[in-house]
């Protein structure tokens, strides 16, 4: 579906080399911290940036050097950019209005687009008295209007609360998965990364570090790096390896636990305490470090406890790994 070739993009403080593929139907995330190149990769594929080297191609086609209007794509920008002068409608049917498509096409295109995000009647209405959560529709729906093959979010829950951008995350993934359409998702947020994506490209400094399945770049991340941006990680280090452990893959021993064959106990006090409603997080000061365990019974800080794992359960890393 779309192939990045060996592109690279220069620029005076910064160099963007991404070499990956994403194959039809998928919903891939593109997620890293500040000026790790995650909205410039968009850009090249939308066709607002062009690259100094490689090639990009869509579907088999060679897109590197045609604008983006000719490239098919849908893009949803970070801040909408809906028109204020217009009505919902006008808005969700101006790609089409501009390509000169029958008046009667429009109108039941923008009907449509409007019941598919669950905004059904929204055609007269004023932009400007939209909640944030309907801009964001409205705005998913004009990226839809003229049959995108590819559907681009550049940060689109990033002025939203939290609540709203745990429903419109699901919207997103209910629209693409009906639709059968690519998306690419531009994110900071690991959580909306594993939440949604089938494969997750991490960058880092303008690199592609890792692209996987949102399983294996938790469980098995290839650096340190990626192991602590996409969630706490733990490091246990022996016999030459670090072992990453997730917080949920440690636990905080009852009373009469002890022995057991196969799980490591080590002697910490709780130093800070989370309450996340079906579990607690507990960051412990360990004989091996400092741990964030996952619990469900209520502790204290100051309490002397003893955490367990199972080493088995954890993923082995080369101590030492410079990333």
């Amino acid at each position: 579906m779309i192939e990045f070739r060996s592109v690279r993009t220069r620029y005076p403080e910064f160099e963007l080399a991404v070499d990956f593929s994403i194959a039809e139907g998928e919903l891939v995330s593109i997620l890293g911290p500040s000026g790790s190149g995650k909205t410039t990769t968009l850009r090249l594929i939308a066709g607002f940036e062009q690259p100094q080297e490689g090639q990009i191609l869509i579907n088999g086609r060679d897109v590197t050097h045609l604008s983006p209007a000719d490239r098919q794509i849908g893009y949803v920008f970070q801040d909408y950019t809906l028109f204020p002068h217009m009505s919902v409608g006008d808005n969700v049917g101006y790609g089409l209005r501009i390509r000169r498509r029958p008046a009667a096409e429009v109108r039941a295109t923008v009907a449509e687009l409007l019941d598919l995000v669950e905004l059904p009647g929204y055609q007269d209405r004023n932009v400007a008295t939209l909640s944030g959560g309907e801009r964001q529709r409205v705005a998913i729906a004009r990226a839809l209007a003229t049959r995108p093959v590819l559907l681009l979010l550049d940060e689109p829950f990033s002025s939203i609360d939290e609540v709203l951008r745990r429903d419109l995350r699901d919207e997103i993934v209910r629209l693409q998965k009906r639709l059968g359409i690519t998306v690419v998702f531009v994110t900071h947020s690991r959580q909306e990364a594993l939440a949604i994506s089938d494969r997750v490209a991490v960058l880092q400094a303008g690199q592609v570090v890792q692209y996987a399945g949102v399983e294996e770049l938790y469980r098995q991340p290839r650096d340190r790096f990626v192991a602590e941006f996409v969630g706490d990680a733990n490091f246990v280090t022996g016999d030459g390896t670090q072992l990453l452990l997730r917080p949920e893959q440690l636990w905080i021993a009852g009373e009469g636990d002890g022995g057991d064959e196969g799980i490591v106990y080590l002697d910490a006090e709780i130093e800070m305490h989370q309450y996340l409603g079906s579990t607690h997080r507990y960051a412990c000061r360990s004989t091996a470090g400092r741990l964030i365990v996952m619990d469900p019974r209520r502790r204290s800080v100051g309490d002397t406890v003893t955490v367990a794992y199972r080493p088995a359960d954890g993923f082995p890393m080369t101590e030492g790994d410079p990333s």
